[in-house]
């Protein structure tokens, strides 16, 4: 019970204090390890960002290596410890790709009417992960969990455009292999034409399939993105030729590229403005 004379509010804002001096010391503890991440890895620059005192700063600095969240090289300076890499592994793990991209794909095929992939790299293939249909009545031989060469396809191509140039002739040779053992499948642009398509695409950020994986079909598709800015999956747009003519292909480009974006950002990534295009 509060004395005679005291002032109420003190006595129920007392308990708050150490709330908010937690909250505090959390907070500064969450922005050092971004400064480590970003780089600053010595304790001038750590407390010349925060505006701490060095010696504050190095006293989180120890608990935060004692605890595993930091690693201290001598004479280099402090890195991202094991504790973080397990935890962002974790979180990964518990942000599993399909469930993020779908209310992505799904409101992309509502708006064009499309069908609607999602496909990861699989050896030389592309796998297909998600398929939303079209609205069109128009039947593809697509769908979860299929195969396809990545040199032939729209997603395939998109996947493409993360993986190093030196290895698009073997990936291509792959795809060529395949159509010369089915007859049935278009035949794949001569080597030259494929791989200055190709390097337009790169600069661009979207990719083409021009009926080179199913006769009729077209498909427009653009890589997805994760934290380190590598390539883990793509998204197509695909539809019958009479709604796939040049120049909407050419319309639908950006927009995939923006879907495959948003996505991204779901993933970690984050745009690098200094950079032309996402290389």
């Amino acid at each position: 019970m509060a004395g005679i004379g005291a002032n109420p509010l003190d006595a129920q804002a007392s308990p708050e204090k150490p709330q908010a001096s937690g909250t505090q010391t959390l907070m500064r503890g969450l922005a050092l390890l971004e400064c480590v991440a970003a780089g600053i890895g010595d304790v001038k620059g750590i407390a010349a960002r925060l505006g701490t005192p060095r010696s504050t700063t190095h006293r989180m600095l120890n608990s935060l290596t004692q605890d595993g969240y930091l690693h201290h090289v001598p004479y280099k300076g402090y890195l991202l410890g094991p504790k973080l890499i397990a935890l962002g592994m974790r979180a990964l793990e518990q942000r599993p790709l399909v469930a993020i991209a779908r209310p992505h794909i799904e409101e992309l095929a509502r708006q064009t009417g499309d069908t609607v992939h999602l496909g990861v790299v699989e050896g030389a293939e592309v796998f297909y992960l998600d398929k939303i249909p079209n609205t069109r009545g128009l039947e593809m031989r697509s769908r979860i969990g299929l195969r396809m060469p990545l040199a032939s396809t729209g997603l395939g191509k998109a996947l493409l455009l993360g993986l190093p140039r030196e290895r698009w002739p073997e990936l291509y040779d792959h795809a060529l292999r395949l159509t010369a053992a089915a007859p049935e499948r278009p035949p794949l642009a001569p080597w030259p034409d494929f791989e200055s398509r190709l390097a337009a695409y790169v600069d661009r950020g979207w990719s083409f399939d021009l009926e080179e994986n199913e006769i009729g079909i077209r498909c427009v598709g653009a890589p997805i993105r994760d934290v380190r800015n590598q390539v883990v999956a793509a998204i197509s747009v695909a539809s019958a030729v009479p709604y796939m003519p040049d120049e909407r292909m050419e319309e639908l480009g950006p927009v995939v590229r923006a879907v495959a974006d948003a996505i991204s950002k779901d993933l970690g990534w984050k745009r690098d403005e200094r950079a032309s295009g996402h290389r």
